[in-house]
Formats: structure tokens, sequence, C-alpha cells
């Protein structure tokens, strides 16, 4: 079929960032027919999985890829954090996007279909520019929760509260609690010294510039937060599209974690339905090993089984945590603690995490509360345990047990380089996540069943999101 329209994706070049955006455009070319889509990718150092991501994908999907030349890297004065490295890379190729752009809209071959609109990511608002340039519409795909959007959009009038007040609450129109400071700005955010608050800013002032906002969520799991958001003048039209997923997940990128999700799987098939606690802190994550040791202590003391993926700290900033050598493993946790739970428990280090959400052993996960992991583990039904490190993770923390009853807190606020959460915090939270009020089915765990059919609901046909998507398709085919 003859397409009469195409879309351009532009996702931050990350797993967590790549992966619900090239999901998006799948799911907006196999709605509507009469769409392609092309997801623009901006090539990292250090980021090997997004070229395997990329790879493996375009061999599935009717989505194009196409990779953007290399530029000159940000030098160490252009950036203090690895978002400020990102978010200089991005900058530069601005003029690669615009030629590309350029290109198709003056395109005269034969076969040529208009541009209907260009997506960004929350981190590439610079195209924004280049979108007015070209007289393309510019979209904003949020894969983060409309709690954050909300945040993001309020951030330039708390910015200018926080010049002349101190208070440990912040209120924030898309949350119905007041939050507490440290789980807003978490240690580090609101250093002068570092970059990451000033770009945060810079990003929340743009987002209004779009033609509408697409947000990877569903109106039955952010009802509040979208109300909120919605009801604001001066906010582009808002679609909740999600829960937008990879239910294959990365063991499909190649044959080593094709073999890998194999053992594991092998293993959880020898587990009783619901027994396994789950612990992942995502593609980035990774803890001290203080940190781990307390994590080991709580769950030899909880005594539950478990699966735990433990990953080594990168070793500079731009780059991501890697698998434990065996000898490694060894040093890193207490003596003897392999040996003492080896009946129990299986330590790993990457591991196929929608595969394992989807198992029947598991009965919990401990997670860093990175949104993908989030929706996962509702789509699944899996009742999760917060562990926020990085990002947005500490509201999404707060959201999820604060305002929505779907999570259980071992801690709202950690961030890397606070205090440690100690052994007691952890067991405490293990139990009470895989035990809930002391018969095994508490309020968070049937909480969290009804969120499961509400999500699946939501995509289905005239479900609120199917609906939603549809709105933007026809918004997008009515511009050209």
């Amino acid at each position: 079929m003859k397409k009469n329209a195409q879309v351009i994706i532009i996702p931050t070049p990350g797993i967590g960032n790549l992966v619900p955006a090239v999901e998006f455009a799948h799911h907006l070319i196999h709605r509507e027919h009469r769409l392609s889509a092309t997801v623009l990718v901006i090539p990292i150092p250090h980021r090997p999985q997004v070229t395997a991501y990329v790879n493996a994908r375009a061999a599935t999907t009717e989505v194009q890829f196409l990779h953007l030349p290399p530029v000159d890297l940000p030098t160490p004065d252009q950036f203090q954090t690895s978002l400020g490295f990102v978010s200089v890379l991005i900058e530069k190729h601005k003029a690669h996007v615009k030629d590309i752009m350029a290109d198709l809209v003056s395109s005269t071959q034969p076969d040529s279909v208009p541009l209907a609109g260009l997506f960004i990511d929350m981190f590439c608002t610079p195209m924004i520019d280049v979108a007015g340039e070209i007289g393309v519409p510019c979209y904003l795909f949020f894969a983060s929760p409309a709690s954050f959007l909300g945040f993001m959009l309020h951030l330039p009038t708390l910015h200018a509260q926080l010049a002349t007040d101190s208070d440990t609450e912040l209120t924030i129109p898309s949350f119905a609690n007041s939050v507490p400071v440290q789980v807003v700005f978490p240690t580090g955010l609101l250093n002068t010294n570092e970059d990451r608050y000033t770009w945060f800013l810079h990003y929340a002032l743009r987002y209004r510039e779009t033609k509408g906002i697409i947000v990877n969520t569903f109106l039955e799991l952010e009802h509040y937060a979208l109300d909120s958001i919605s009801s604001a003048s001066d906010i582009p039209p808002v679609y909740p599209v999600g829960p937008v997923l990879d239910l294959h997940g990365p063991a499909r990128w190649d044959l080593m974690n094709l073999s890998l999700e194999k053992n594991i799987i092998q293993w959880l098939d020898l587990q009783p339905a619901k027994a396994v606690v789950f612990l992942c802190f995502g593609s980035m994550g990774s803890l001290s090993g203080a940190q781990v040791r307390e994590i080991a202590k709580g769950l030899e003391r909880a005594g539950y089984r478990f699966l735990w993926s433990l990953r080594e700290p990168p070793k500079t900033k731009l780059e991501l945590p890697s698998d434990y050598a065996n000898l490694n493993l060894e040093e890193i946790l207490p003596d003897g603690f392999l040996k003492r739970t080896a009946e129990i428990g299986l330590v790993c280090g990457w591991v196929p995490q929608v595969s394992i959400l989807s198992h029947e052993a598991i009965g919990g996960f401990v997670s860093h509360c990175g949104w993908n992991s989030i929706l996962e583990s509702l789509w699944y039904g899996v009742p999760t345990a917060t562990w926020p490190i990085y990002a947005e993770q500490q509201m999404n923390a707060f959201e999820m047990v604060m305002e929505l009853g779907l999570a259980v807190e071992i801690k709202l606020d950690y961030w890397v380089g606070s205090d440690l959460v100690l052994s007691e915090q952890v067991e405490r939270g293990v139990r009470l996540l895989m035990d809930g009020d002391g018969d095994g089915d508490g309020e968070v765990r049937r909480k969290v069943k009804e969120m499961r059919e509400m999500s699946r609901v939501a995509v289905e046909e005239n479900g609120s999101s199917y609906v939603s998507l549809g709105n933007l398709i026809d918004k997008l085919l009515a511009t050209i």
C-alpha cells in the first residue's frame, strides 16, 4: 500500500529512551497503514547495546532506522555530567537533522510522501528549531510518567520559588500530595557546580512550543496527573497512548543474551509460583560495595527465594554498569553468601527483565522505578518495592507509593552517594512486598492485579489509549 505520510522520530541515544520511542513508531504504523516512520539514531560512545538493539529491531519491524553521521564529541569543558554530555551531543546533530528533513520535504521522487510530523523525546528539544525552520509540526514523545511531565512543565515556576523559599515540601499540580524536596531534587540535582539542573530547566521551558505531547501512560493509571496538565490553558494537547512496551525484551538482541535467558528461565521453572523476589536496577543502575552487602544481608535474613541482577559500577561517568566477573562477585558479597543461599537464590549480571516479570514464579520486584520497568511490572501484575537511583525515579517511586498505592517503600529518595539503606530496611521491605499484610495478598497486590487488567483494556479497541492514539493520527493526517 502506498503511504500517504511519514513521520520522523528522534530519541535520546539510550536504551531507556530508544526502546519506547521505537515501540511508539511501531504502534503508529500498525494502527495507520498510510503512515511510515523513520527513527534517527544518534551515535554515542560506550553504548554498544544501542547498536545491537537497533540492528535486531530493524529486522522485526517496518520502522526504518537511519544512523546520523558522527560529530566531534563534546569536550570536557562543555559538560560536567553524563546528561550534559548527551545534551551537547544532541545539539551538535541539528545540522544533520535539518539536512535530512529538508531533503524529505523537497523530494521530487515519485514514491515520496509528505512529512506529517517530527517526534522528539524529552532531551531532544533543540530539534524544535529544526522543525520550525523546515515548516514541519513538532511533537514531544514523553517516555516518563504524566506526573513527571507535570513537574517539568511546572519547573520554571518552582525555579523562581526555590530562589526565595527553602520549603521542605513542594506543591506540584500533577501530584495530589505535597512532595518532599528530597524526592523532587535528590542530592546533586540542585548543585550549581554541575549542569544537570540547568539542562532540565532548559528542556522544561521548551515543551510548550510543541504541537502536542504524547505520554507513555494511560488514563486509568494517571488520571489525576493527566487532568491537571490538560486543564492548563497554555499546554499543547496531551495524548496518553500507553502502556507502550517492548514485550519481547532485549533477549532478542543477540545470541549471548538468548543463552543467558535460557539459563535464568530454567532456574525460575524450578521455583514455586509467586515465590521469588526479583531485584533489578536498570541498564544504568549500580550500587556501591557497601550497599550490595547490606542488600545481601537483608535478603538472607528475609529468607525468600530471590533472583538478583547485580552489576558493577561504571569506571567513568560516560560508561554503563557491567557484569561482575565471578571472582569479583565473590569479593563484593558477604563471606559465604553465595554458598548459604545457593538453594534459594540466583545472583547474575544482565537479565531479560520482561521475560522474568512474565514468569509465574515471580512474586515481587525490587526496582529502580524507571518508568519502563514500572509499566512492565503493572502489565504482568507484579507488585513493586521502590529503590530509585537516578533521573526522575524518586518521583516515580513517590507516585507509586504515596499517590497510587501500587508499590511498597524500601526507599523513596535514595541517590547514589546517599546514606546506606541498611539490611533491616531491606528485610522489612522484602517481607512487606512478598507477604503483604501477612496473608500474602495485601492491598498493594490487589491494586496491582486490578491495574494489570486496566493496562490491557486501555490499548484494546475503544480503550482510552487506543482512542487517544487515533486522535493523534487524525491530527497528523489532517496537516498534510
